[in-house]
């Protein structure tokens, strides 16, 4: 079964969604009111199609299908005429999505369905003005889009259920792993557990428990590694909830659980150390490099993706 995909918004999330609908087969395309940048979205889209090819996750067949799959236009009502699925992949401005969205409640047809790739904004808000949002939602992929399964289907105030298992269907035949989010919180799901630990992480740094490079080793080399097979709620039940409750207790006094921004990271970015963008931030990005830890990160993923695919192949995880 295939659907006629539009994604408006050719940026990295954009084309990173367009691959993964077009290598499942969905007539997709990318919208921009530039041509150059639209056709530019495209070019990103199959060169992750091609990615996936190399990383062995995608057949040279099926990428051949889905580069054709693939295309772009400029005009809005042009594209969605048709359209089973409309994805918003723009600028994360309350106004330029309500907009947009208005527009799309006008033009598509009463079946098709229209989400937001918003990671921070409510879909409650962005559909506030338009007549039908029971047919809207959430979609968040999680960046590098063609790369990472999670997609987070978050439900507005007014989606209705069959719209969030809609989209759920569709996702799963995407060979993503979507999970539905029933209330349009801040954060949705993902971002608020990772939002509590990196406010964890950079207060051990600031008092000084730890170093950046050891907090980041530490992660990566301890609970990360088990979370694709282990989440943290089947630790729990693992060990014990008796157990759990009595750590519990023990640790969380000492954690941090202000309800703001931390100041020792206000404060570097007062200095101007905003990252890898600037130079320096938790790291010297002179010495350290970002396009390579990227590619590592990339090849991780790739990897960790087709070992559980393998594992559930042979009934070892669901």
């Amino acid at each position: 079964m295939s659907e006629t995909v539009v994604v408006v918004g050719v940026g990295m999330m954009g084309s990173g969604i367009a691959a993964v609908s077009a290598l499942s087969g969905n007539n997709t395309t990318l919208v921009d009111v530039d041509a150059q940048r639209a056709a530019s979205g495209v070019d990103r889209a199959r060169a992750h199609v091609a990615q996936l090819v190399e990383g062995g996750l995608a057949a040279p067949e099926a990428a051949d299908r889905a580069r054709a799959l693939l295309r772009s236009e400029t005009r809005l009502e042009e594209a969605v005429d048709g359209a089973d699925l409309i994805i918003e992949a723009i600028t994360e401005k309350l106004p330029a999505k309500q907009e947009l969205f208005r527009e799309l409640d006008r033009i598509a047809s009463p079946q098709c369905l229209v989400a937001s790739n918003t990671s921070g904004l409510r879909i409650t808000e962005i559909c506030r003005f338009i007549e039908h949002p029971e047919r809207t939602a959430t979609t968040h992929f999680w960046f590098p889009a063609h790369l990472v399964p999670l997609v987070e289907v978050v439900m507005g105030d007014r989606t209705s259920a069959e719209t969030a298992e809609r989209l759920r269907s569709i996702l799963t035949r995407w060979g993503k792993s979507p999970v539905i989010v029933r209330r349009d919180l801040p954060g949705q799901l993902a971002n608020r557990v990772l939002q509590a630990i990196i406010r964890e992480a950079v207060n051990i740094v600031a008092s000084g428990l730890a170093s950046a490079e050891d907090v980041d080793t530490a992660i990566k080399a301890g609970m990360a590694i088990r979370f694709p097979v282990w989440g943290p709620l089947e630790h729990i039940d693992a060990v014990g909830l008796d157990l759990a409750l009595s750590v519990q207790k023990d640790v969380l006094p000492g954690l941090n659980n202000e309800p703001t921004p931390s100041k020792y990271l206000e404060s570097l970015v007062a200095k101007g150390e905003l990252g890898a963008k600037k130079g320096k931030g938790f790291y010297d990005w002179g010495v350290k490099s970002m396009p390579e830890l990227a590619t590592c990160r990339d090849t991780y993923i790739m990897e960790t993706v087709r070992l559980l695919r393998s594992l559930r192949d042979r009934g070892l995880c669901k």
